[in-house]
């Protein structure tokens, strides 16, 4: 059996930066009082610095934005306008990512393509995109992997990784592209107004071969806590997707991890990772993290560093933690990714650096 390895990762984010005009314009829905004060704590508390958008700010500040998406005192868009501006912005995104990945340059070796987002759908999709712009091969084999939400990166190194067992000379191109932006609700409601906190836009690409150069995929583990299956849903309404995120799972995170954590680590002991790839859903779940794998102080910067310069991009912000890392990497180094997801689920993957 081969092994298999992600190559190289490459990501791009939007032009617009608006963690302050998006923080701004969700206080304006905070009701006086308690709740005001909960959500300017969670604002300063929140680690992140900058965020990025399809959207662009408006002026004056927090009144809206220029593109007329989002407005105070008038209904937000309905699903229908929201999956248009997505098929409208995504093929855009998508090109700075794949073209920094080198697709150009080899499209015509390239025989699947996975492509994961839980933000936006449309038929055809931007695995036929990628095709027709790159003049990738009719035939080529595809995949969609939608709605798993953040962790829906790891399932689809977990898809070609099978791919690549099963045929060594196969060239997967990985896409995960999610426009979180385009889902923040007009509502009063702390745990909905927390998208506007920490929610943003971006896309993450790889090639995943059997050439032995950049990580070498070790194995996967999914773990599911059907007894907290209503702390994380994400639904699709009228006005878009609306995602419920409970303040329990941060300490569900902490909780379950050290139950799962022989089998997500293949035996091995937290303290023999070296590199600990962790989807930074916000400042409270890579706490979580670190309290219950009992992780030293630092362990997990280079997720933290993603959270604090790009928010939380859902399937997309693992893929930049690896990113970065693999930047820095030296031989022979032992890493786990762990990316969380609706259910509550995790889903991790062992890795090595080559």
């Amino acid at each position: 059996m081969s092994q298999v390895f992600i190559n190289r990762i490459a990501c791009a984010v939007p032009k617009n930066q608006v963690h302050d005009a998006f923080t701004h314009f969700a206080s304006r829905y905070v009701l006086e009082g308690r709740d005001s004060n909960t959500f300017q704590r969670m604002a300063n508390r929140s680690q992140i610095a900058q965020r990025w958008s399809v959207l662009e700010p408006s002026e004056p500040r927090g009144s809206g934005t220029t593109c007329g998406f989002y407005r105070v005192g008038e209904a937000f868009p309905s699903t229908k306008a929201r999956m248009v501006r997505y098929e409208q912005t995504a093929p855009a995104l998508a090109q700075a990512a794949l073209d920094r990945l080198g697709l150009a340059e080899e499209a015509k070796d390239v025989t699947h393509i996975i492509f994961a987002s839980c933000t936006g759908f449309a038929a055809p999709g931007l695995d036929q995109w990628a095709i027709n712009h790159y003049g990738i091969r009719g035939d080529v084999e595809r995949t969609i992997i939608g709605f798993m939400g953040c962790q829906a990166a790891i399932n689809a190194f977990k898809v070609a990784w099978h791919i690549v067992h099963s045929d060594p000379k196969a060239r997967v191109v990985v896409i995960c592209l999610e426009l979180c932006s385009l889902h923040l609700q007009g509502s009063t409601a702390i745990e909905q107004l927390l998208s506007f906190l920490i929610f943003a836009d971006g896309c993450a690409t790889a090639l995943v071969t059997a050439e032995p150069v950049g990580l070498r995929v070790d194995g996967f583990h999914a773990g599911l806590v059907p007894q907290a299956a209503d702390q994380i849903t994400w639904h699709i309404g009228d006005s878009g997707f609306d995602m419920q995120l409970s303040g329990l799972v941060p300490f569900t995170v902490a909780h379950v991890l050290p139950t799962i954590c022989d089998a997500m680590l293949g035996g091995a002991r937290p303290s023999d990772v070296d590199l600990w790839a962790v989807h930074p859903g916000g400042r409270s779940i890579l706490d979580a993290v670190a309290h219950g794998l009992d992780l030293p102080d630092g362990t997990l910067g280079e997720s933290r560093a993603v959270l604090r310069d790009h928010g939380n991009m859902s399937s997309a912000t693992v893929m930049f933690v690896l990113r970065d890392m693999m930047a820095r990497q030296q031989p022979g180094q032992f890493g786990c990714a762990i990316a969380f997801g609706p259910g509550v689920s995790a889903e991790t993957m062992r890795f090595t650096t080559v």
